[in-house]
């Protein structure tokens, strides 16, 4: 990497300082988590009313801004991939790993429990239960079925993944990797308020917040895996489908995460990230090959063009505001709240990778392959609804969301060898979510890209101690609650990259055209390379 001493001897002085432990952010963030979890202990039913309270102010005052802000971030994105920027490397060496296992681990990142447990239950639900911005389509009926999944794809798709790793990451690895400032969420902040702003206070509460945001996020997938696996396993096994049930769930995943904060990220994310994108393409194709593949194959391409179609009127779609607020706010507070770590994320594991590549993989590549994944599920439910009514809805008005997968793997032939291996998967991907986030966690907290394993136990044990005390309170709805409050402060950190992300996107673009116009080595191998 070309930079210079001044900033090599900043990153040296960091890295002296990475195996130390900012008790600070680390007492600001555990100790909230901490307080929450006594506070329950003392008076749930009082922790129930703020997680509520908390929740509809926060749709109320920040619901049309979260909407812009998605938004304008994907577009942001999209012009700078498609522009002549597109080609600005960010940070001059060899990728770390491979492009499959690069997608995968940016797409488990953040699928996991969250994309196993929804896309199975939202398309149905949106099937039988029409969408406001599609009134007037009958529920129920194969007229309703693109509508359903065109929400789906809003809730899962390039808005959704835009705000992750695409104008942030741009801002985060340049001021990282070239200006020598700390991989943290802090750093967001260099753009607008320089150096004394990321080394200031301001800087520690912005990444004690970030914390806190992708641990509420990290949380809700926990929950839900806790719901889904206690009804699959009663499915299954005939197992009691209830809250102890639910806790032992989590009581093992718990453990789970427990092994995997020890590993190092090699040992663990990659190695889950590439077992769960390998396993799901196996299920999904044999979903479409036992299941009602021309049906689904038939529903992605309409579900798909209608979404392209009424792509910036469902985005900034402002009509029922109750319906708003349980789906599409719920998806931006969940996703915006992950955007800083997400972004920490990325820039660790992009090294090498241009403007283009990174945004084209986590805005297009990824979104596109999470809308086949709900396609496939989702698809299949709404296929033998349409047969016999009722045989998945009134599983789901039973039970609830948690019902949905495992109710229309059972209508699939061989789901008896197919039910098990979907649960397997289930837990495959929260235990990737807990590892990626508990390491990013630790990262931010240690200040090193090796972090504390202590750190990460602590975080890994106490966000699955939330789960249980939040499926107490109320299940999904307090989970789908708790996550949305803590999006609000860190969407604050994420306005600016909108102009942050071009700003650097130029500079970085303007430094290396220099660097090739004034190198005649670097251009000889250039053209020795294209011979």
């Amino acid at each position: 990497m070309l930079i210079g001493g001044k900033i090599v001897d900043k990153v040296d002085a960091g890295k002296k300082q990475a195996k130390k432990i900012d008790w600070l952010i680390f007492g600001i963030s555990g100790g909230a988590i901490l307080l929450f979890v006594l506070s329950s202990l003392i008076n749930i039913d009082a922790v129930s009313t703020f997680v509520n309270v908390s929740f509809a102010w926060s749709v109320k005052w920040f619901g049309s801004l979260w909407q812009l802000l998605m938004f304008i971030t994907f577009v942001v994105a999209l012009v700078l991939a498609f522009s002549k920027y597109g080609s600005v490397r960010l940070v001059k060496t060899k990728p770390e790993f491979s492009n499959f296992k690069w997608v995968a681990m940016i797409m488990c990142a953040l699928l996991s429990g969250g994309a196993v447990f929804w896309s199975a239950a939202e398309p149905m639900l949106h099937f039988l239960n029409t969408p406001p911005a599609y009134a007037g389509i009958k529920g129920g009926t194969e007229a309703a079925v693109a509508p359903a999944l065109a929400i789906s794809y809003l809730h899962w798709g390039y808005l959704a993944w835009g705000i992750f790793g695409t104008v942030s990451s741009i801002v985060l690895m340049h001021a990282a990797y070239e200006k020598g400032l700390p991989l943290k969420p802090r750093t967001l902040l260099y753009p607008v308020l320089g150096e004394k702003g990321v080394y200031g206070p301001l800087g520690k509460i912005t990444d004690a917040f970030s914390i806190l945001a992708v641990a509420a996020g990290t949380i809700g997938p926990i929950g839900f895996l806790a719901l889904q696996m206690s009804f699959g396993l009663k499915e299954l096994f005939g197992i009691s489908d209830g809250y102890s049930t639910q806790v032992m769930i989590i009581m093992g995943v718990a453990v789970i995460h427990f092994l995997a904060a020890i590993s190092s990220l090699e040992k663990g994310i990659q190695v889950l990230s590439n077992f769960n994108i390998k396993l799901s393409i196996l299920l999904g194709a044999c979903v479409l090959v036992l299941g009602p593949g021309g049906f689904v194959i038939d529903s992605l391409m309409n579900g798909f063009g209608l979404y392209t179609q009424d792509f910036v009127r469902i985005s900034l779609f402002r009509g029922d505001n109750n319906w708003i607020g349980s789906w599409t706010l719920f998806y931006w507070g969940w996703f915006i709240g992950y955007g800083p770590l997400m972004a920490v994320f990325i820039a660790r594991i992009s090294k090498g990778r241009t403007i283009r590549e990174l945004i084209i993989a986590v805005a297009i590549i990824v979104p596109i392959a999470t809308n086949i994944w709900f396609t496939v599920l989702g698809g299949s439910g709404m296929f033998y609804e349409l047969q016999n009514p009722g045989i998945i809805s009134n599983a789901l008005k039973a039970t609830g969301e948690q019902a949905a997968l495992f109710t229309i793997i059972r209508q699939i032939p061989l789901n008896s060898i197919l039910a098990p291996v979907f649960l397997l998967l289930v837990v495959s991907f929260i235990a990737t979510t807990g590892t990626g986030m508990t390491y990013t966690i630790a990262m931010v907290i240690s200040g090193d890209e090796t972090p504390s394993n202590f750190v990460r136990v602590f975080w890994a044990i106490m966000m699955d101690i939330v789960a249980a005390i939040l499926l107490k309170i109320g299940g999904v709805s307090a989970l789908q609650r708790w996550i949305v409050f803590s999006a609000v402060p860190v969407a604050i950190v994420l306005i600016p990259m909108i102009w942050a992300g071009p700003m650097t996107a130029m500079k970085m673009y303007k430094k290396q055209k220099l660097e090739n116009d004034t190198s005649p080595s670097l251009k000889e191998d250039t053209l020795g390379s294209k011979v």
